[in-house]
């Protein structure tokens, strides 16, 4: 049995070279990372260090660690022409990288290639991951429904991560982190409960940040949607702890249980939990390293 970290970002040196060769929003002018809706960043190089990384993984315990696009960036929603030089640098590099690193794919959002995605899963990523706020509402899951049949075809899953910030930040630079992320999951587990599993109902989600904590509203979905609320936890739905510690993750248990509860981290930009079971206990700790992780990515116990 296998330790994973279902969420990880790791640039290779295509894709650095790919966001470089651009000159409009997302690009790097050197390691200052521009992007249309955040100030701009400087990205320290050691953090996209492959060698380094893997060590910090093995420090972690880490058997299997997925890394993904980093879809705050916007390359899923730049047209067709701009979006794939992006995209399949991403995937050349990240299909080679060395143990323990695996991958989620990634895709166009404003032109829907089923075909070019499907040819990307065939390099044997994890699954496919998408921006947030491309499924936060009924149009966004009919127009990523030729990706989402295509992930059930293939019984893989989906990793729904927020996508980039609506508009520049009002305030400090942790603003969009704070704000427009955990409104996009909000919004994308809602949606996906509304518009989703409906039309794909064999498809395994993960949803990143716990889902921005969506998961606690069940008491104000009873109050305002009635029977709606009555539905159980649906067990091929999980959400993923990165930035969370013992509070929150306590809380989400509570109401979903320890079964679609799976570790993420999202290094390098947070840590992992000192905590493997975030207090709950070894059992937790289990589930939501090995057990859980394994189920959301094969279907299997």
């Amino acid at each position: 049995m296998t330790n994973v970290d279902v969420h990880q970002h790791l640039w290779s040196r295509s894709f650095v070279a790919a966001l470089r060769a651009r000159d409009e929003p997302p690009y790097l002018d050197g390691w200052t990372l521009h992007t249309a809706g955040e100030p701009p960043y400087e990205v320290p190089p050691a953090e996209h260090d492959v060698a380094g990384r893997a060590e910090l993984a093995a420090t972690d315990g880490l058997g299997r660690a997925l890394v993904s696009l980093s879809s705050p960036l916007g390359v899923e929603w730049l047209p067709s022409t701009e979006a794939r030089p992006l995209l399949d640098a991403y995937h050349e590099d990240s299909a080679g990288l060395p143990e323990p690193f695996g991958a989620w794919a990634a895709a166009c959002v404003r032109d829907i290639d089923a075909d070019a995605t499907g040819r990307d899963l065939d390099r044997g990523f994890a699954g496919l991951q998408l921006p947030a706020n491309a499924l936060a509402d009924a149009d966004g899951y009919a127009r990523c429904a030729p990706l989402l049949d295509l992930l059930e075809a293939r019984d893989l899953p989906l990793f729904v991560h927020p996508g980039p910030a609506a508009c520049a930040s009002p305030g400090p630079g942790w603003w969009p982190a704070m704000v427009p992320y955990v409104q996009q999951m909000h919004s994308a587990w809602f949606a996906f409960r509304a518009f989703g599993r409906a039309r794909h109902p064999r498809l395994r989600v993960c949803f990143a940040l716990l889902a921005g904590l969506a998961p606690l509203h069940g008491e104000r979905l009873a109050a305002r949607a009635g029977d709606e609320a009555r539905r159980g936890v649906d067990p091929d739905v999980f959400v993923e702890t990165s930035s969370y510690g013992p509070r929150a993750v306590d809380a989400v248990v509570r109401v979903l249980g320890t079964d679609v509860v799976v570790q993420g981290s999202d290094r390098p930009y947070a840590e992992p939990p000192q905590q493997p079971g975030f207090g709950l206990g070894g059992a937790a700790a289990y589930a939501f390293r090995i057990a859980n992780p394994q189920r959301l990515l094969t279907g299997k116990d």
